[in-house]
């Protein structure tokens, strides 16, 4: 009796180690900043600005995520102002995003366009990368249609005059 416990607790543990569950399915960048519990206030702003559907599309992207204490850094004025304009929160939001994949080994140092139109300044040094004044506190988050790099800062495009 004792042989056949062990034997079924033997075969049991062989059925879960042989990884019976299913694969996870690949999630989108949508769905990665969404599932990123640091990453709310960035997630309800996407959603505001309509971008959720761009960010689940095939890309591929390279988002550079501002936390929520990044969020809070912000002030009360610029974060009023980007309630009330759509279209100034998208100018914002997709400064945020490059057309491509770019993981944190590839970077090069210099400016690099962004969805928005504006460059961003990118710089590493080893594996210590900024882009412009913020830098990426966990980066190379893999999604399904890009990269996910987690950032400090909220960056805000220059203003054109």
């Amino acid at each position: 009796m004792q042989m056949k416990k062990m034997l079924i607790a033997s075969a049991l543990t062989a059925l879960l180690a042989s990884g019976c569950a299913t694969a996870p399915t690949p999630v989108t960048i949508s769905e990665t900043v969404a599932a990123t519990p640091q990453l709310s206030t960035l997630t309800k702003l996407i959603n505001d600005a309509g971008l959720t559907e761009t960010l689940k599309g095939p890309g591929p992207y390279t988002v550079f995520a501002p936390t929520d204490d990044a969020f809070k850094a912000v002030s009360a004025k610029t974060l009023d102002a980007l309630a009330k304009d759509k279209a100034l929160l998208t100018s914002v939001l997709t400064y945020h995003v490059l057309p491509g994949k770019v993981v944190s080994a590839d970077v090069k140092n210099g400016p690099t366009p962004t969805l928005q139109g504006t460059p961003i300044s990118l710089y590493k040094s080893g594996t210590f990368v900024t882009v412009e004044e913020a830098v990426i506190t966990t980066p190379d988050i893999e999604a399904s249609n890009g990269v996910v790099h987690i950032v400090d800062r909220v960056l805000i495009p220059p203003v054109k005059k």
